[in-house]
């Protein structure tokens, strides 16, 4: 009986394996560093989880505070990635920054473990952040984008209310960031769970109208040379 000899996996297939490997490196990290915080997750917890070992992690990743860095570039990744998908130009302003903030709502809401992992990095001080460039810079795009947004609804006349594109995404953000940081505590004090189902659609939309409503006349109005 005859056998084929052996051949050694092509350089394209070990790509691919250690692409599948470092991202569920990733997933299990981002959960454990989530839930113990920075300083509470031990790698050795990790490697066990995903049956390899933790010099195989390291291997990877070098140490265990450029894994967590590594995780939190994947976590801040995917929401600049999501809010890339909003298409501006075929977009009317008020539509626009509508849809921003509801695709912000509903990212935050699938993605707890993002909200977790920005609190502990806050608790740190931003140390960790500051320590990667591509989370330094990462806040660019969005401001960008939600400048682009403004400009073109003063331009039209539809906002008329002097906003600044970072505070803008900061109104956004926090809404978005209160209901799932906060959803123990608030419930503690006032008996109601910020995430339950009966109330995300209510919240949601109150995002969406509360935004429309400072840009469109409820702020500090543009002086008059300004929305001419």
């Amino acid at each position: 009986m005859s056998t084929q000899p052996l051949t050694p996996a092509s350089s394209g297939e070990r790509r691919r394996d250690a692409e599948r490997t470092r991202a569920e490196i990733l997933d299990i990290a981002q959960r454990e560093f989530a839930r113990h915080g920075y300083a509470g997750a031990r790698v050795d917890d990790m490697a066990a989880l995903m049956r390899t070992t933790k010099r195989m992690i390291y291997y990877y990743f070098g140490n265990k505070e450029k894994l967590y860095i590594s995780v939190l570039e994947k976590a801040y990744s995917e929401v600049r990635t999501a809010e890339s998908t909003i298409d501006v130009q075929h977009l009317a302003p008020v539509e626009a920054i509508r849809t921003l903030a509801e695709l912000t709502f509903d990212h935050h809401d699938a993605h707890q473990d993002f909200i977790k992992l920005v609190s502990i990095e806050n608790i740190h001080q931003a140390e960790h952040l500051r320590k990667s460039e591509a989370l330094v810079n990462l806040g660019t795009p969005v401001a960008g984008l939600i400048s682009q947004i403004l400009d073109a609804g003063r331009a039209r006349g539809d906002f008329v209310t002097e906003a600044d594109a970072v505070d803008v995404h900061m109104m956004i953000s926090s809404f978005c960031f209160f209901r799932i940081a906060n959803q123990h505590t608030f419930g503690a004090l006032f008996g109601r769970d910020l995430t339950a189902p009966e109330h995300r659609d209510r919240h949601r939309e109150m995002l969406g109208e509360m935004l429309v409503a400072y840009l469109t006349g409820a702020g500090r109005r543009l002086p008059a040379r300004e929305r001419d």
